[in-house]
């Protein structure tokens, strides 16, 4: 017969053998929880990076249906690409022209509705010419110094241009912000609208550019550019005239936000 003490001491060690056996299992469930959820975030989202040899003037056009675009320059004759693509993975076939480089989510993936979002970085040569297109997301290009920048957001999105010396620009989103730091080239374009935002212009300050500005909310400040050659019409709701010599064409539309002129 097993005396009362040894049987406590049988039970007691049962109970630390359970105990342990559970500790692990609990341990071991929690890794496998883990594991499940990094895979399940990697399958989520795949990286794309890719090079492709390029002149120095090439002209880049990206149509994407949602997600940031970031375009950006480096002293490389090639187009450096890197996409984000979250699930539902959409398809992605960038192709080269003798002259460009194409990227058309849309055409791509025509007739499919469970896209998810495209993050594009892309990194080409200084004098290259961009035409970027989305449906929802930011843009943001740099230091580019081609023939165009062209950054269209049909719903909503902030545009962001730096460093830009081009002499077409078009800047245009039906939601979000709209800014612009660069240089007006003689004979150039400049076009810059949002539905609701606000417009920031930073340009050296012997700029020299024929404006047409238009607000309706009257939210026009030219800043150290204006000069009693500018004429108002509608109370306010639209300016124009020159500043210096008028050499390249400017024209602002903010229909729910302000437009700023910044000298730098």
């Amino acid at each position: 017969m097993i005396s009362p003490t040894l049987m406590k001491t049988r039970i007691s060690s049962a109970r630390s053998v359970l105990a342990r056996n559970i500790s692990k299992a609990i341990v071991l469930v929690g890794l496998v929880s883990l594991s499940a959820f990094v895979v399940s975030s990697v399958e989520a989202q795949q990286r794309v990076s890719k090079r492709y040899p390029a002149s120095k003037n090439v002209r880049v056009e990206l149509r994407n249906i949602s997600g940031t675009i970031t375009v950006e320059s480096w002293n490389r004759d090639e187009i450096k690409l890197s996409a984000d693509l979250e699930s539902p993975k959409a398809n992605l076939s960038p192709r080269q022209t003798p002259d460009g480089f194409i990227v058309d989510v849309v055409g791509d993936n025509l007739g499919r509705s469970d896209i998810g979002n495209i993050n594009f970085r892309l990194q080409v040569p200084i004098n290259s010419s961009v035409d970027l297109e989305t449906k929802r997301g930011n843009i943001t290009v740099t230091n580019i110094h081609g023939g165009l920048v062209r950054a269209h957001v049909s719903l909503e999105g902030d545009i962001t241009l730096t460093g830009i010396n081009a002499s077409q620009v078009f800047a245009q989103n039906l939601v979000g912000d709209v800014f612009f730091d660069g240089e007006f080239s003689r004979g150039g374009t400049y076009q810059f609208q949002s539905g609701k935002g606000n417009i920031n212009i930073r340009i050296p300050a012997n700029s020299a550019f024929n404006l047409v500005a238009a607000a309706p909310n009257k939210k026009i400040a030219l800043g150290e550019f204006w000069n009693n050659g500018f004429k108002t019409m509608g109370d306010g709701r639209k300016v124009y005239g020159d500043v210096v010599d008028g050499r390249s064409k400017v024209v602002v539309t903010n229909f729910q936000g302000s437009i700023t002129f910044i000298r730098r």
